[in-house]
């Protein structure tokens, strides 16, 4: 028998099984993750987000492995076919994909061709051939006519027999997972080009993968992604073969393999019998008509999942480096959503993120009113005492940008700074259902604007009311199961959202239902509340808003903060239930919770064993007084900003050596993507991240990142720019157009193992391109 599920979770995490179980039952009692992570250590042993994350989806995955075990077993015993042996192997069985193996010859089915012969008395003489391979096959099949069951000749009846063994030979469990594994080892995915598809340009996007093959054991996420949409759009043929396979695609002379791996496990040896050529022909038909393509979808289905599971994890990692951006704090700030043809859309809000003023400014073609548009801005930046501009990088962000370097010298150039920020998602929030309900009356091209004022100011309270698919830091994420990918990011954001806290009387609903035990609900419950009442002058407080019970108030009262409030513990991570005990401490010290809250030296006297009993562990102790030195910490690093190169604003004004300053946008498993300010993004491709090999580029950046980065060369024609953080690296100067022809970057240490073993034609940097134009 199998362990638990406990014990294998366990085994799995590197846990123990009691860290485990009590992590379910509190998964079972309604605990979210970042609850139990914070709050619940001392329970769980210390599991963290990641561990108990992990934990979830392998609790979800094997509880529905032991329910279909037990279907699987009733079905099979219901038919009177379960012998002591199956019953063992099905409650052994370690994944889905054995236990239906097994399942298979027992599985209902629609009526086949063997089970026709059957039914017409054909077995034996399968049976018999497989048992005696001397007999001539012809010979013995005329005693088995039976013309009215459709086999009125010797090549009917054998046919017949063939499709006996065929399904036979295609449902031996053990056979086929061998099978399986074999061709994962030696499998090979083999492309062309489809037919009339050469010279379309729309189909240029793939032209990498036209005549590619490669191991499909190595082949990575990125390119696994791109070969399933070429073939989607039908502009790829893609096929699996083993790497025994003629090249051309026909049929060898002798057994491949897996058609002698089938030969052997039906005892089948070609040693020139009367039979033995028909049993051979058997077992490779098995293999070709049964097995291969059931075989090519289950491995390209596991290579598909492979692929988006990594994409997945990629999309999150990216997102979770946006959403915990350093945020520029609580400063009255003007966003700037440029625009040419229909203009520059301005908002300003005030240091709390409420709008104050809109307007629309013309500065650029057609009408190029700069100078009413310099006026227009610094008016408004006088009258609200305007701190931060913020630009989003858009269509004529840099020409934006100029425009406001002009109005901050006009009016303070010690006062005012202007930011370049990522608008992915701003539109997408401008158009939504909650943009229309906190803006009713404001037109939609402003809110965008609104979205990229506040979203310097905090990032993370703005990008949750966006979908996170809609933020645009993925790879081929139009391409993944949307229902998987869903439900990572939601995690993440939850995470994220909970790692920070948020100020209970500031939130908006969309930031509030992020949080631990609250929904979209409560949330609004919340917020009405608030606006119905005032603001929340204690979390106790929160126990008034409807439907706000104490199990929901233990889950989400330590991440919701309270500033100014009657107890100043309310403004830290300390949860509720842990008053009682830093009451204690303010006794044994003789000071007010006021008075000890930050005092580094007094707290540094405490004896957090002191303090721990059955409930509160030497972990919460410690959580403790490290919240009550620095209360409400956030764990986002410190604002700060990139320094575009003055007249480097196109493509164009870009030279191979040139020195830059970027932001990191988006993290790829074959590089990052930086903007260096000239509406084009540029990619650092895997191997020019470090002087170092690196296997994962998440190891050395994350998105929001300041990178220092190296112009290496700028193809014009395809809007391409490759960059490398190895400042030494040399440069590729080449006549303009003509494409690029190196794998890599030049100079400093090469990267060994950066390419794949079998790329793409062109370069890994054209290669990283046309993949990631289509992500």
């Amino acid at each position: 028998m199998l362990p638990s599920i406990e014990l294998r979770i366990a085994s799995e995490l590197a846990a123990q099984p009691r860290q485990v179980i009590a992590a379910i039952e509190l998964l079972d009692g309604g605990a979210t993750v970042p609850f139990i992570a914070r709050y619940r250590k001392e329970v769980t042993g210390g599991l963290d987000d990641t561990q108990l994350r992990t934990l979830e989806e392998r609790l979800g995955y094997l509880r529905e492995l032991e329910e279909r075990r037990s279907a699987v077993l009733a079905s099979i015993e219901e038919q009177g076919k379960l012998t002591p042996q199956l019953r063992a192997d099905v409650e052994n069985a370690e994944s889905k994909q054995r236990l239906e193996d097994l399942y298979l010859p027992y599985k209902q089915k629609r009526r086949t061709k063997a089970q026709i012969a059957r039914e017409a008395g054909i077995e034996p003489l399968a049976d018999a051939l497989l048992a005696d391979p001397t007999q001539k096959p012809e010979e013995v099949a005329a005693q088995y006519l039976n013309v009215d069951a459709g086999f009125a000749d010797a090549k009917a009846v054998l046919d017949g027999a063939r499709q006996i063994l065929m399904e036979r030979f295609a449902e031996n469990a053990e056979l086929v997972g061998s099978l399986r594994e074999y061709v994962s080892e030696h499998g090979q995915v083999r492309v062309t080009v489809a037919e009339g598809k050469e010279n379309d340009p729309e189909a240029a996007k793939f032209r990498d993968y036209f005549a590619y093959s490669e191991k499909l054991g190595n082949i990575p996420s990125h390119r696994a992604l791109a070969l399933f949409r070429g073939r989607n759009e039908d502009v790829l043929r893609v096929k699996l073969a083993l790497d025994s396979d003629p090249e051309d695609g026909s049929r060898s002379a002798e057994p491949n393999p897996c058609e002698r791996k089938i030969m052997v496990a039906a005892g089948i040896r070609d040693q020139g019998r009367a039979a033995d050529k028909w049993l051979v022909d058997t077992a490779r038909w098995t293999w070709s008509v049964k097995l291969a393509l059931s075989m090519d979808l289950d491995l390209m289905g596991k290579l598909r999942e492979r692929a988006e599971e990594e994409a997945i994890r990629v999309f999150a990692q990216n997102l979770k480096a946006l959403l915990l951006a350093a945020p520029a704090g609580a400063k009255t700030t003007m966003g700037l959503d440029p625009g040419i043809r229909t203009g520059v859309k301005v908002a300003v809000v005030d240091a709390t993120g409420k709008l104050l003023e809109t307007v629309t400014v013309y500065p650029h073609e057609p009408r190029r009113d700069w100078d009413g548009a310099l006026h227009t801005l610094a008016k408004l930046v006088e009258k609200h005492g305007v701190q931060l501009i913020a630009i989003g990088n858009g269509t004529a962000s840099r020409e934006t940008d100029k425009l406001a370097g002009e109005v901050i010298k006009r009016v303070a150039p010690a006062k005012v700074t202007s930011i370049v920020v990522s608008e992915a998602g701003a539109s997408v929030y401008s158009a939504s259902e909650l943009a229309a309900k906190e803006f009713p009356e404001l037109d939609v091209s402003l809110r965008g604007a609104v979205s990229i004022a506040r979203r310097l100011q905090d990032p993370l309270a703005e990008l949750v009311k966006i979908e996170p698919k809609a933020i645009g830091v993925g790879q081929y994420q139009h391409d993944l199961n949307q229902s998987k990918l869903a439900k990572s990011l939601d995690a993440v954001v939850e995470d994220c959202v909970n790692a920070v806290g948020v100020d209970v009387n500031t939130a908006s609903a969309a930031l509030l239902t992020r949080i631990s035990g609250l929904n979209s609900t409560l949330a609004q419950n919340i917020v009405a509340h608030r606006d119905a009442n005032g603001a929340f002058a204690s979390r106790a407080a929160l126990k008034k808003v409807p439907r706000l019970g104490d199990k929901t108030f233990e889950q989400c009262a330590g991440f919701l903060r309270i500033t100014d409030g009657s107890n100043p513990l309310d403004a830290s991570a300390v949860h509720p239930e842990a008053y009682p005990l830093v009451e204690k401490m303010l006794n044994d010290i003789g000071k007010k919770a006021r008075e000890l809250i930050g005092d580094s030296a007094t707290l540094k006297q405490l004896d957090a064993k002191k303090y721990t009993d059955e409930r509160f562990g030497l972990p919460t102790v410690q959580d403790i007084l490290r919240e009550l030195d620095k209360p409400g910490r956030d764990p986002r690093p410190e604002f700060k900003t990139a320094s575009f190169r003055e007249g480097v604003e196109e493509l164009k004004d870009l030279e191979a050596g040139m020195l830059l300053e970027g932001v990191v946008t988006n993290v790829t498993a074959f590089g990052a993507f930086v903007d260096i300010g000239v509406h084009q993004d540029g990619l650092v491709h895997i191997s020019a991240l470090s002087n170092r090999f690196v296997k994962d580029p998440a190891e050395v950046v994350k998105a929001g990142d300041i990178v220092k980065v190296k112009v290496i060369e700028v193809d014009l024609a395809r809007k391409r720019i490759a960059l490398s953080m190895r400042l030494s690296d040399e440069v590729v100067r080449k006549p303009a157009g003509e494409a690029a022809r190196r794998d890599v970057p030049r100079g400093g240490k090469p990267q060994q193992a950066a390419r794949p073993e079998k790329a793409p034609a062109n370069n890994a940097f054209a290669a990283a391109f046309a993949k990631a134009k289509h992500r």
